[in-house]
């Protein structure tokens, strides 16, 4: 079996389901059957389903979007950890003195 990313999976699959619609909707516009109309209806709506569950897969994968040329130099110069807890990080903390009871 060959490894492939969830986008792609989803996009061929969806190809896939939509040729199967296609085909259900030929049968549905060229029977008088009844029976064959409801089968093709019944394909149709299946295919839909599996389409959107495809979708919803598809969008739980995180994309992991690459690094921008500048981000990679900005970790060098952060400030070192006894900067940063002399003063409080947030403008709240530093109208309490840096405590976390109430005002």
């Amino acid at each position: 079996m060959t490894q492939t990313t969830a986008p792609t999976w989803c996009e061929r699959l969806q190809a896939k389901l939509m040729d199967a619609i296609d085909a259900a909707w030929k049968t549905i516009d060229t029977s008088d059957d009844p029976v064959l109309i409801r089968k093709a209806r019944d394909k149709a709506k299946a295919c839909g389903e599996m389409a959107a569950n495809a979708r919803r897969i598809a969008a739980m994968v995180v994309v992991r979007k690459p690094l921008r040329a500048g981000a990679a130099l900005a970790a060098p110069f952060a400030p070192e950890a006894s900067e940063s807890e002399d003063r409080p990080a947030r403008a709240l903390d530093r109208l309490k003195g840096g405590g976390r009871g109430r005002l």
